[in-house]
């Protein structure tokens, strides 16, 4: 049932706990029987051999456990639908596909440095997607823990209103148990694994700090329940699941922010945050329906299919079904893996579907559930849930599938434009196909992954989000699929822009069947300013206006397609082009029928004529970075910062460390994370996030 579901991601910074946290959650709903470690490489979510090795995650695993409240007063049990994401900005598509089809997420909070930089990063990415989240404040056992400190800052740094339900008793080595706020009881985790607590009475020590925040609590519901508040105006008791239904309401209402607090790694506090995904978290009949547009038939194979009046998404099983591709991996033995969310309808196997997006139907061959890279069958996926469809063949990232008989289009997903590449070279001249084969599954997988192959040198470049992001495809190559190849340096990926306005005509004619065919666009090109802020990740801000009112919509795509295609090969460097507004200001033509490579030529003799005269400039990728370090080394820092050509915005101390704040250009930050240990002592670290592209200096 859809009410019992809950789909939700852990997401936090890097080495903030998420894997460790998820560990215990499939320990203690049991589908574990023992507790993965990431330190030993034992970890089941980290499963590929590089985050094993490395100590960290690199893709996003899903899995499916069980969880019932144990006072719930008669709850029936949840199934959680969990994703496990990266905490490195160089895999952020990652987070970003998974939020785009969850319902609610845990962010994981370092009790020690409180609110890092790609902290922040997922942060912004769950409000764009609206999604409730509860706050875990993780290893209060370590030295520095600080848990006032970090609920200060969820308030001052995301300005919303943390509800801390459970408070430590102690920290760092004095570590012990939590105070149940709610409840006013001292909760203490017992046997080696924790999965026996024991609830004591609120002690004298700690009563005074747990009334206040009990006091608190109440008066923050009370604002949005009037019954709480006369309860205890009147001195009456005010009863338990009154406030965790005020609490859910106004945590699915984004009103308050309910936060947790614990160890993952000493078994401490990760089942209370279970009852709080179970309580507070939304089921996916929680969320408002989905409005989408419905489509019909596509005119060509180059054009979208024409969007028409929206339709109303349910959960509903029996409804039309309509469910979001997410993310493909590729498996050595089943092929493609499709995974989905289905928003309506139900999937089953055998059954043939359409991809709205593609125009074509495929078939599903096998339905399974994952549990990292291990799975299970099943027959059917219903509203709500998350599962892995086998068989496709056409199906990539941000597809939409759904009843052919009622065609909808569901909002995709925009991903970073990828900011370094490197040259690779096969061996042997045997491998260039399987290579080639290789690089084809790379790139539907990861879609910041771009492979491209120079005409003039037969070069081929592959073209990433950083350095370790390409230093794990390469190792992927080298163990999955088994080849031997050579890497040059790596370089940053440049784009070209335009300095001013142009225009020009371009004609195409041919003779075609005995008729002579003539097609003639008018275009004119305009620099579009650049701004340093995110939206220049998602896309190559390229956009294309229509002035000729009477021309078909079906010839206005073959024009827009054409325009955008021949901007992606760029203007005289071979980079391509970005902030170019395209107009087409006149068409004309002699034909019945569109004849795409006749547009396709005539746009391309357009633009050619456009900038033949016309200066370009090549821009460069300028990164944001948040350097963590000691205050001690602030001066040295920022001093060797200047000398790469980095302008520092802002500084600001975290709980242990202080911020520098600054932006640099990505092609003198190769090899900055040596220098930054080597200047710190090794207590340093940064973090990077592409902004805007600028002329290069």
């Amino acid at each position: 049932m859809a009410k019992n579901t809950r789909n939700i991601g852990i997401i936090a910074h890097i080495d903030a706990g998420k894997t460790t946290t998820t560990e215990r959650i499939l320990f203690y709903t049991g589908k574990n029987h023992r507790m993965g470690e990431v330190d030993d490489g034992s970890a089941t979510m980290d499963w590929m051999e590089q985050e094993q090795n490395r100590g960290i995650t690199i893709v996003a695993a899903a899995t499916t456990c069980h969880w019932k409240v144990k006072d719930s007063g008669g709850r029936e049990e949840v199934q959680i639908n969990l994703i496990d994401t990266p905490g490195h900005v160089d895999f952020t598509a990652e987070v970003e596909r998974s939020l785009r089809v969850l319902d609610g997420a845990i962010a994981v909070l370092c009790a020690v440095k409180g609110i890092e930089p790609q902290t922040e990063t997922v942060w912004r990415q769950s409000e764009r997607y609206h999604i409730p989240r509860l706050v875990y404040i993780n290893k209060m056992d370590r030295t520095g823990a600080d848990f006032e400190g970090a609920v200060q800052q969820l308030r001052d740094k995301f300005a919303v209103r943390p509800l801390p339900l459970y408070l430590p008793i102690g920290a760092e080595g004095n570590y012990s148990g939590n105070i149940d706020v709610l409840n006013r009881e001292e909760i203490y985790f017992g046997s080696e694994n924790g999965d026996q607590t024991e609830r004591k009475p609120l002690s004298d020590d700690n009563r005074e700090r747990a009334e206040q925040a009990y006091d608190e609590l109440i008066n923050i519901l009370s604002e949005s329940e009037y019954r709480i508040a006369e309860l205890y105006l009147e001195g009456l008791d005010i009863p338990a699941e009154l406030c965790r239904t005020v609490i859910r309401r106004m945590c699915l209402a984004k009103e308050i922010i309910p936060v947790y607090v614990g160890s993952s790694l000493k078994n401490k506090g990760v089942q209370q945050l279970l009852d709080g995904v179970a309580l507070y978290l939304p089921a996916p009949d929680d969320v408002p329906p989905l409005q989408v547009p419905k489509i019909g038939e596509k005119k060509s194979k180059n054009t979208m299919p024409e969007a028409g009046l929206p339709a109303v998404l349910h959960p509903d099983p029996e409804g039309a079904l309509a469910a979001l591709v997410f993310k493909i991996q590729y498996h050595k033995e089943m092929g493609m893996l499709c995974y989905m969310r289905i928003y309506s309808g139900t999937l089953k196997v055998n059954n043939n579907v359409f991809n709205a997006r593609k125009g074509k139907r495929e078939r599903i061959n096998r339905l399974i559930r994952m549990h990292a890279n291990s799975h299970s069958p099943v027959s059917e996926l219903k509203a709500g849930e998350i599962g892995v469809v086998v068989g496709f063949k056409l199906a990539h990232t941000g597809d939409t599938i759904c009843d052919e008989r009622a065609r909808v289009l569901l909002e995709s997903m925009d991903f970073p434009e990828p900011v370094i590449s490197i040259a690779i070279e096969p061996q042997s001249g045997s491998d260039v196909d399987k290579l080639g084969l290789a690089l084809q599954h790379l790139e539907r997988e990861d879609p910041t992954f771009r492979v491209k192959k120079s005409s003039d040198t037969g070069q081929i470049l592959l073209s990433g989000m950083g350095e370790l992001h390409l230093e794990v495809l390469c190792t992927r190559l080298r163990d999955e699929f088994k080849l031997q190849f050579r890497t040059g340096s790596p370089r940053v990926a440049h784009r070209e822009t335009l300095q001013s306005t142009c225009g020009g005509p371009g004609r195409f004619s041919h003779e075609i069947a005995g008729i002579q065919q003539e097609i003639m666009v008018e275009l004119e090109l305009k620099p579009i300013e650049n701004t340093a802020d995110n939206s220049a990740m998602s896309s190559s801000n390229n956009h294309f206006l229509n002035l000729c009112s009477d021309l078909p919509s079906e010839y206005v795509h073959l024009i827009n397609g054409s325009v955008m295609r021949h901007l992606e090969t760029g203007f005289r460097l071979g980079y391509p082009a970005i902030n170019i507004a395209v107009t087409l200001k006149s068409c004309s033509y002699n034909m019945e029928e569109p004849y795409e490579p006749g547009f396709e030529a005539a746009v391309a003799y357009a633009i050619d004529h456009a900038i033949r005269e016309q200066k370009t400039l090549l821009l460069e990728p300028i990164m944001k970075v948040a350097i963590m370090t000691p205050p001690e080394y602030v001066g040295d820092v920022i001093s060797q910062l200047t000398q790469r050509h980095g302008q520092v915005h802002s500084m600001d101390s975290q709980l242990s460390c202080d911020v520098i704040h600054a932006t640099a250009p990505l092609s003198k930050l190769f090899g900055y994370s040596t220098t930054l240990r080597s200047q710190t002592q090794g207590r340093g670290s940064f973090s990077l996030e592409f902004t805007h592209f600028a002329p290069t200096l």
